[in-house]
C-alpha cells in the first residue's frame, strides 16, 4: 500500500522515530546544578512537546489538553509512570529549547548519514516574525512604559529590520539547511531570539556544524563579515577548512575597489584579510559564483515559506515570551527535519509532507 495511502495516523511512528534522538541529546547535554533531578527527563518532555507541535495545537493549555486525553499512550510511549500535571508541562516547556537545538543538529547529522540529503552546498538565513498583540513603540519601550489602551504587548519582544519584512515587533529565526540542486533542502542548525538578533552574533555558532563535505556557504549581505569569512574557510589554527565563504558585499562604503589606508602602511595581517576578502568578493561576482550563489534563493528561502506555512506561521509567533517561543520555533524545525525522515523511510524522496500532517 503507498505510504499516502495509509489508514490511521502516523503520530506513533513519529514518536517512535523521535525517542532515540531526544534521548541522545539528553545523554550528550546532561543536567547541571545544584538541586534533585526532574521528575520527567527532559527527553520525554520534549516528544510531548513535538506531538503537540506536530497538531499544531498553538496554545499550551490547547498542547495540554491533547496530550492528556491521549495520555494512556504516552505513558505507555514514553514509560511513564504518571503523566505531568499542567503546571510541570508549562513550566518545562519553557527550558525545553536547548534540547530541541541541540536535537536539531543531531538529527541534521543523522539524516545526512540516511542519504536523506547531501550538502555540498549550505546556506543560512534569518527570518522575522511578528510578536503577538499590539506592537510597543520603540521610544515607549525604552522608557518601559505601556499606554493605556495598548492591550496585550508582549513586553519581552523587540523590534528587528530586514529589507524583506520591514520593521517587525517580534522574534526571529535563522535556519542553516542543506542547499543542493535537485536535493531535499534539509535544516542542519538553527536558533531563535528577539528581532534584534543580529546575523553576525547568531551565525558563527553554527559554523562548527557545517559538515566537513561542504565546498559553498551560501549566504547574504547581512553576514558579510571578514571575521565570519574567515570563521569559515580557516580553522582555529588558521588551516584551511575546504569550505568557501560566497556572500554579497555589504553595499556600504564600497567604491568597487579596496580602499586606501589613512595610515601610510597597513600590517602584513590587514594586508592578508583585505586580500582575503577581496578574493572572495571576485569569486561571487564571476559567472561560477554567480551560478553557485543561485542555489541559496532556491533553498533557505523557500524553505521559510514552507516552515511557516506548514506550522502556522505567518506572520505570527504561537505565544507571548522569548523563551516559549524559542522552544515553539526550534520544535518546529524539529518537527519538519522528522518529517523529512519519516517521508525518506517511506520511499519519498522530495519535501511533500503535508500528507503525514494530515494522517496524524
Amino acid at each position: 500500500m503507498p505510504a499516502r495511502a495509509m489508514d490511521g495516523t502516523c503520530l506513533a511512528k513519529l514518536v517512535k522515530l523521535a525517542i532515540p534522538l531526544c534521548r541522545a541529546v539528553q545523554c550528550q547535554c546532561p543536567r547541571a546544578g545544584p538541586g534533585r533531578p526532574p521528575d520527567f527527563d527532559d527527553w520525554k518532555i520534549a516528544v510531548m512537546i513535538m506531538a503537540a507541535t506536530i497538531k499544531r495545537r498553538k496554545s499550551k493549555s490547547a498542547q495540554y489538553r491533547f496530550l492528556h486525553e491521549r495520555r494512556h499512550k504516552f505513558k505507555r510511549w514514553l514509560g511513564l509512570k504518571r503523566f505531568p500535571v499542567r503546571s510541570t508541562y508549562f513550566d518545562r516547556y519553557a527550558q525545553a529549547h536547548p534540547l530541541f537545538e541541540a536535537a536539531i543538529v543531531l538529527q541534521g547529522q543523522w539524516a545526512l548519514k540516511e542519504h536523506v540529503t547531501t550538502a555540498s552546498a549550505v546556506a543560512a538565513d534569518k527570518s522575522l516574525l511578528w510578536a503577538r498583540g499590539m506592537p510597543w513603540h520603540g521610544k515607549r519601550r525604552c522608557k518601559g512604559k505601556v499606554p493605556k489602551k495598548l492591550h496585550g504587548v508582549d513586553r519581552q519582544a523587540d523590534w528587528g529590520y530586514s529589507p524583506y519584512h520591514k520593521w517587525v515587533y517580534g522574534y526571529s529565526y535563522e535556519v542553516m539547511t542543506t542547499a543542493d540542486a535537485g536535493s531535499v533542502h534539509y535544516p542542519l542548525s538553527a536558533s531563535a531570539g528577539l528581532a534584534s538578533v543580529s546575523e553576525h552574533s547568531s551565525f558563527p555558532p553554527k559554523i562548527k556544524h557545517l559538515p566537513k563535505r561542504t565546498r559553498f556557504a551560501l549566504l547574504d549581505s547581512g553576514y558579510d563579515s571578514n571575521a565570519i569569512g574567515d570563521a569559515v574557510e580557516m580553522d582555529k589554527n588558521g588551516r584551511p577548512t575546504g569550505h568557501r565563504f560566497v556572500c554579497p558585499p555589504n553595499e556600504r562604503g564600497l567604491t568597487g575597489h579596496p580602499r586606501k589606508s589613512t595610515r601610510g602602511h597597513l600590517s602584513r595581517a590587514e594586508r592578508a584579510a583585505r586580500q582575503r576578502r577581496w578574493r572572495r568578493i571576485d569569486f561571487y561576482r564571476s559567472p561560477p559564483g554567480r551560478q553557485v550563489y543561485a542555489q541559496r534563493g532556491q533553498s533557505v528561502e523557500p524553505l521559510h515559506d514552507r516552515l511557516k506555512s506548514l506550522f502556522d506561521l505567518n506572520p505570527r509567533v504561537w505565544h507571548r515570551g522569548l523563551e516559549n517561543n524559542q522552544t515553539q520555533l526550534l520544535s518546529a524545525i524539529f518537527c519538519y527535519q522528522l518529517l523529512l525522515r519519516y517521508n525518506h523511510t517511506c520511499g519519498n524522496r522530495d519535501a511533500q509532507v503535508q500528507w503525514i500532517l494530515e494522517s496524524v
